[in-house]
């Protein structure tokens, strides 16, 4: 597929491709698999100016129908598209995780074990407004070694097409198999739900939407699947917090980018600090156009909330919208996370170490943040490059995946002779 070109392609005989094309990219030397992503990155730069373009008539035709969050998700500027380029290199930089040799030791028959990382085959993944996610994808999914079927939303196909049509071209010419990046023309639910049904040919499939992809991923796939679930983020601020640190802390968590997952949907506010902190924390938020939703205390201290009900604790916004509560204890806050998160990211800020290390070891989430905004639960801010999305799932990794978790691994054993008994 060069760029720009549109070609329908049945979804099994894509999954074929893709499985061919994966034996043969695990073969790929890293160096040149890094290569290849310099290659793309400099073609998203050659092309800049016609990717905002078209990218600029998906959102037009958008209008009215996303909401502004999706919207915000859809939209390509110019330094959004110089941050895709950006991931593609840096993700170039990373350690080679093919081939990596995990643990290696000699038993006493002599036989020496190694313990080796291997590419999964083939990934794909299924994913809403977001066109920046085809480029991460692609990349992290080539420089792993696995081959990638890409499932856009309906909202982004012209971006999509162009995108994945430029880092095709531009892979191939480095040498990469034909086939290694595909993308699926077809947005409709039947499609997902066959890519979902892919057993034998697709290897694992990462669902990147909301509760409705989530739920049928849950319902329809035979293909084993991580789990890139809501991101309903708390905040807790300890009695023993530094009050300028947990202020700035909270309205970044918050408004920074609120349509995002790692942005903080609920804080928790410790009863011995809430009287004297809350009330200009929350003025600092209604300032940047925050609605608060708040528990009786919360609306004892600051009027001005609406009345927070069962259903705001466990809302994923993605909005200018915090749910607030007063809690008695740190056990309480720990409590209030577990029921309501979705192991995305948490935070506590706290000047007490002991309550730093109580809340990491308890709270059931994928990234415990201490002291630091929940907007960090990214595999660009961890050093990954990008991100092929945040597994809140326990199996078999968690938080931000990068190039190590897109492997699996298999023992390679050297004898000398030996049989066993």
């Amino acid at each position: 597929m060069s760029a720009g070109e549109k070609v329908t392609v049945p979804l099994r005989q894509m999954g074929e491709r893709a499985k061919q094309a994966a034996a043969r990219l695990a073969q790929v030397p890293g160096e040149v698999r890094r290569k290849a992503l310099v290659a793309m990155a400099d073609a998203l730069d050659a092309e800049a100016g016609r990717l905002v373009d078209v990218n600029s008539q998906d959102v037009e035709a958008a209008r009215g129908s996303l909401t502004n969050a999706l919207i915000d998700r859809l939209t390509l500027t110019p330094s959004r598209l110089a941050g895709m380029t950006e991931g593609l290199r840096a993700i170039a930089e990373q350690p080679d995780p093919v081939g990596e040799v995990v643990e290696e030791w000699t038993r006493p028959n002599g036989l020496r074990i190694q313990k080796v990382r291997r590419p999964i085959g083939v990934i794909a993944v299924i994913y809403e407004a977001r066109p920046n996610v085809t480029a991460d994808v692609a990349g992290l999914c080539i420089m792993s070694g696995n081959a990638v079927i890409l499932r856009g939303s309906s909202a982004a196909l012209r971006t999509n097409l162009c995108v994945a049509g430029i880092l095709v071209e531009a892979a191939t010419v480095a040498g990469l198999p034909e086939h290694a990046v595909q993308l699926v023309e077809d947005t409709s639910r039947e499609s997902a739900a066959e890519l979902m049904r892919l057993k034998g040919l697709v290897d694992l499939i990462i669902p990147r939407g909301g509760p409705a992809l989530i739920a049928s991923i849950e319902q329809n796939a035979t293909v084993p699947h991580i789990i890139d679930g809501d991101g309903n983020c708390h905040v807790y601020v300890d009695r023993s917090a530094d009050p300028d640190m947990a202020a700035a802390i909270v309205v970044n968590a918050k408004t920074s980018k609120p349509s995002v997952c790692n942005a903080a949907e609920t804080l928790l506010v410790h009863a011995g600090l809430a009287d004297s902190w809350l009330p200009g924390v929350l003025d600092s938020l209604k300032d940047k156009g925050v609605e608060i939703r708040g528990d009786e205390t919360v609306q004892r201290l600051w009027p001005e909330a609406v009345p927070a009900t069962p259903q705001d604790w466990g809302t994923e916004y993605l909005d200018l919208i915090l749910a607030v509560r007063v809690v008695e204890d740190i056990e309480q806050a720990i409590d209030h996370v577990n029921r309501w998160g979705t192991s995305n990211a948490e935070a506590i800020v706290t000047g007490d170490p002991g309550a730093a290390e109580m809340f990491t070891k308890q709270v059931d989430s994928g990234t415990v943040f201490v002291n630091a905004s929940t907007r960090f639960s990214d595999g660009g801010q961890f050093g990954y490059g990008a991100e092929i999305g945040i597994s809140t799932q326990k199996l078999h990794a968690r938080g931000p995946l990068g190039l190590r978790e897109l492997t699996s691994s298999g023992y390679v054993v050297w004898g000398t002779g030996q049989v066993r008994s």
